[in-house]
Order: C-alpha cells, then structure tokens, then sequence
C-alpha cells in the first residue's frame, strides 16, 4: 500500500510503482502532468529559435529500472566507464559492480525518472536524417550535434523553471547534459524522498545485488542520489 508522504505525494510516486501522477504523451512516453504546460512552453521556445526538441526518455518504472540495472549488474547489458571505455563487471566485487553502474544508471527504486518531473531531451533536426541520439556526452560538447542546444538550454531552460541535476560530474553520477529537471515538482520529490522507503523496497524486490547496496545505502545515497545540483542553474 502507498504511503502518503505529503499532501500531494506518495511513496508509490518516489519509488515508481504508480503512473496516477502522469500524462501520457504517446503510448510509451509519459510525463507529469504537472509539468506539461510548462514543457510545451519550453519546446514551443526553442522551436522558435530553430530547434525541435523530443523527449528521449521521460517516466520510467521501478520495474523498468529494475530490468536495466539487473542486466548491468549480471553483465548482459554493457557498462562504461568515465572515459567510455566498456568494463568486464562480472571482474568485480559485487559493491564495485554497483559503483560502476550508479555512475550512469540510477539505483531502482531511486531514480529521478521515477517522478515523471525529469527527462533526456535532445533535437532531432540537428541529427542526420535517420540517425538516432545516443544520449552520450560527446554529443552535447562544442563538437557534437546538439552543442547548439545545448547552449540555447544553458540560457533558457531556466525561464521554464527547468535546470540541469547532473550539470557536471561530483564524483557520483557522471554529467547528464541531455538530463533536465522541472524544479517545483522535482524539489517537492527530493524533499519527500525517504531512505528507509527506499531500503525496505530494496528489500522486497528482485534488484541484483540488494544486499550489499543495502548495507552501503547511506553512502550510496549521498554520493550517488543526494550528491545533484540544486538548481543553481548552469548559466
């Protein structure tokens, strides 16, 4: 059963076990529905000034993370290090593993998709007819296709109340550039956000590795979840 953490927010919706607080966009796509005046408004901004932007990924469930995490930590699913490079996870200790997974991929249960309030953002009128983002850092730096959008955010996104959590690395989740955050609801989440919840979902799922990410949650927690920019925004 959900818990009711504040007025308008349930465990269910930190966790991402409910999809009542959404809208969805297409079939597969969903935001909050909070948040969708405020991102046609953005998007309607920036079409003006020459760019289309799309949503590469918005909500995302406890089970969806659940199944990307486990597929990186039982090594079907590539892991990459800092620098790109691909790592042989099934070499390392099983808090190692997680380690080198949190530092792209969020510890179901605890990541930002969850709330529907934060989503990977890119144009696909600056890409080559056909080609696909790869949602990979190169490719919002001076040199990549979306360095362009990527400024026009830097200086905009802002004015919609939207900023960037992973605006560069703290030696926790690398910098997400693509990643964008609607601060009224994604602050209420934050302060909502509790770790016992967190732990006992932990401790009832079929996460890989539960036990020794139990063990370490309050480091984890605040190198990997509580380690974000606060909205201080990137200008």
């Amino acid at each position: 059963m959900a818990i009711i953490l504040n007025d308008t927010i349930s465990s269910d919706e930190i966790l991402g076990k409910t999809e009542q607080h959404l809208h969805f966009i297409d079939e597969h796509l969903a935001i909050h529905k909070a948040m969708v005046s405020a991102f046609k408004s953005l998007k309607k901004a920036a079409l003006s000034d020459g760019f289309t932007i799309s949503v590469a990924s918005g909500f995302r469930s406890f089970e969806r993370q659940e199944m990307i995490w486990n597929s990186k930590f039982l090594g079907t699913k590539p892991v990459k290090d800092n620098q790109g490079n691909n790592i042989d996870i099934t070499q390392l200790c099983d808090i190692d593993k997680a380690h080198a997974i949190l530092l792209y991929s969020a510890l179901p249960g605890a990541s930002r998709h969850h709330w529907g309030c934060d989503i990977d953002i890119y144009a696909q009128n600056l890409l080559p007819e056909g080609q696909q983002p790869q949602l990979e850092p190169w490719e919002y730096e001076d040199t990549g296709p979306f360095a362009t959008l990527s400024t026009w955010l830097e200086q905009n996104a802002h004015s919609f109340d939207f900023y960037f959590p992973y605006n560069q690395y703290r030696e926790g989740v690398a910098a997400e550039p693509w990643h964008i955050s609607f601060a009224p609801l994604s602050h209420a989440y934050e302060q909502a956000f509790q770790l016992d919840l967190l732990v006992s979902c932990l401790a009832h799922s079929s996460v890989a590795g539960k036990q020794v990410i139990i063990d370490n949650i309050e480091k984890i927690a605040q190198r990997y979840i509580y380690n974000v920019n606060q909205g201080k925004f990137n200008l």
